[in-house]
């Protein structure tokens, strides 16, 4: 494969990671597109549109060309998992189906943390409710909108409020995994989760930024605030 070429190399247990990434934002959106985008640290930063308004991240180590790109999550998935390691094409390249610039990387301030358990028992709760209230057509937008979760900063200058789509995102994504790294689903026993495990609230001006131990999601501070260019 020539330098020329689109490429995308990931090996061992980050190839893994990114197999499991692709293969969670499929479940949330079946036309889902990924974005890869190289850091100046040596690692890729895999992105997608959850469905639910919400950006979703996590990081593996590898490289690419060209340093930023957009292709199909199942096209990508499917030659992760079937080809030997080393470079793969990540086929045709979707850059008008990428809506927005991604969050700045710097400038997040640490509001709190919270227990990873307390996210999960969340989302059933919201899933309990969206499966008595919603359609055919997924939740109703208002339980999407409500705000789950509230956290302050020590002198409480910073709050962020967190809503179901970000819970949803989270969870949907297996960014939260039990003690023993096993996938969290829906009939998993919360106490196989670590009490001390945290996902972590930041904010910058623009972005609310959600971390767990596998992955982030961003949920904008504002709905119709322009999204924040690099």
């Amino acid at each position: 494969m020539s330098v020329d070429e689109r490429f995308v190399s990931i090996s061992g247990s980050d190839r893994t990671d990114a197999i499991a990434f692709l293969a969670h934002a499929q479940r949330l959106d079946d036309a889902a597109v990924v974005r890869l985008a190289s850091r100046p640290d040596g690692l890729i930063a895999l992105w997608t549109h959850t469905g639910f308004d919400v950006l979703a991240t996590r990081s593996v180590v590898g490289s690419m060309a060209p340093d930023d790109l957009v292709c199909d999550a199942a096209a990508l998935h499917a030659v992760l998992s079937s080809e030997a390691p080393g470079p793969v094409d990540p086929g045709f390249g979707l850059d008008s189906a990428w809506r927005g610039a991604l969050p700045a990387r710097a400038g997040y301030r640490h509001v709190d943390d919270v227990p990873a358990r307390s996210v999960v028992e969340l989302s059933r709760e919201g899933a309990r409710v969206a499966r008595s209230e919603g359609s055919a057509h997924g939740p109703a937008t208002g339980l999407l909108d409500q705000n789950v979760l509230s956290v302050s900063g020590d002198d409480e200058s910073l709050t962020a409020s967190i809503t179901m789509r970000s819970v949803f995102a989270l969870t949907g994504m297996g960014f939260i995994r039990d003690a023993d790294g096993r996938a969290v689903t829906e009939t998993s026993e919360t106490d196989r989760i670590d009490p001390q495990e945290p996902v972590r609230i930041r904010l910058s001006p623009s972005w609310i930024r959600i971390d767990a131990r596998f992955g982030s999601v961003y949920q904008r501070r504002h709905r119709d605030l322009s999204v924040s260019v690099l």
